[in-house]
């Protein structure tokens, strides 16, 4: 056996001369593997891997462009199309930069991802919304009276510039209701059950809209159920905008009409959600912003802006 090995070396030199023929030691192994792994860069605890910085500033880069292909979105918006998501539908003609301001998307400090996704059904006020100048407003009504062709307030939503959910809230008639208008309006004797008293929802969305600009559809309707008032200096009403005017065919357009002839989209093809109707008249709002500017203008700007105080109210009687 010693005579096949001496044999065995003189033929590997003669093939591979100036190579080492003899194996090296397990010994040897392991030193070259302790030496090999002490020359591997040593990262320190201040500095973050290399492919972690280049994911967030990926994902910073996505946000700064609108974030409506950010990875928190991708997964939830393929699972299931709600009418909500398809709204804000990129292919329906709504900017990237309308879709990402109304429904909060690529925003750092938060995980919000799609709005429609938090949205919480008779859930009143909500605290992580930090409330702006403008506020969306919606109401359902119930009819009352004698063939419940009177409306009362059912159900009002609140949204803010962004298309985040303000309010929320089942309301509870004063007046028996004589037809629930449920395929219209979405409301059933069922939710009273869960509603609040007209009082409280007025007095809490009263102290919301105090001071802002309150952005709706025929909004007088909505103004009334509530029985409140709000300057006319500050409100920005989609159904009566001069430029809306020739969707009405010589009437009021309805908010549908101008969401398929502005946004390309059909809604309340089935009950109303006032929270979507409300989200839907801010981005009209939103997106035609300039021509609500200069009308606005143009009307108010040669007028003192009316005070909202009872004080100075019961001053202007006595004058």
């Amino acid at each position: 056996m010693a005579e096949l090995s001496s044999n065995w070396k003189k033929l590997q030199a003669r093939l591979n001369p100036g190579k080492q023929t003899q194996r090296p030691s397990l010994k040897r192994n392991a030193e070259d593997e302790t030496s090999s792994t002490s020359k591997l860069p040593k990262f320190s605890a201040k500095a973050s891997p290399r492919p972690t910085q280049s994911l967030n500033t990926k994902v910073k880069r996505i946000a700064n462009m609108g974030g409506v292909h950010s990875s928190g979105v991708g997964d939830e918006s393929n699972t299931g199309q709600s009418p909500s998501i398809g709204l804000w539908a990129t292919d329906r003609g709504v900017s990237s930069e309308a879709l990402a301001d109304a429904y909060g998307l690529g925003i750092k400090e938060s995980s919000v991802t799609v709005a429609s996704y938090n949205d919480r059904v008779n859930h009143g006020r909500s605290c992580n919304v930090d409330v702006g100048k403008y506020v969306g407003l919606d109401c359902e009504m119930v009819g009352v009276g004698q063939g419940g062709h009177e409306s009362a307030l059912a159900r009002i939503s609140l949204v803010d510039f962004h298309g985040r959910q303000i309010y929320d809230s089942y309301v509870k008639p004063r007046e028996r209701v004589t037809d629930w208008r449920t395929a219209v309006s979405g409301v059933s004797q069922r939710e009273m059950r869960f509603a609040r008293e007209f009082e409280e929802v007025q007095r809490e969305v009263y102290d919301i809209i105090e001071g802002r600009i309150l952005v709706g559809h025929d909004i007088k309707h909505d103004l009334d159920a509530l029985k409140l008032s709000h300057p006319p200096r500050d409100i920005r009403d989609t159904a009566k905008h001069h430029a809306f005017k020739k969707y009405g065919h010589g009437r009021k357009p309805s908010l549908r009409v101008l969401a398929r002839e502005l946004l390309a989209t059909e809604i309340q093809e089935g009950p109303h959600s006032s929270t979507e109707d409300a989200r839907v008249t801010m981005l009209i709002f939103r997106k035609y912003k300039p021509s609500f500017d200069t009308e606005h203008a143009n009307r108010y700007q040669q007028r003192t802006p009316p005070t909202t105080t009872r004080k100075s109210k019961k001053h202007r009687r006595k004058q």
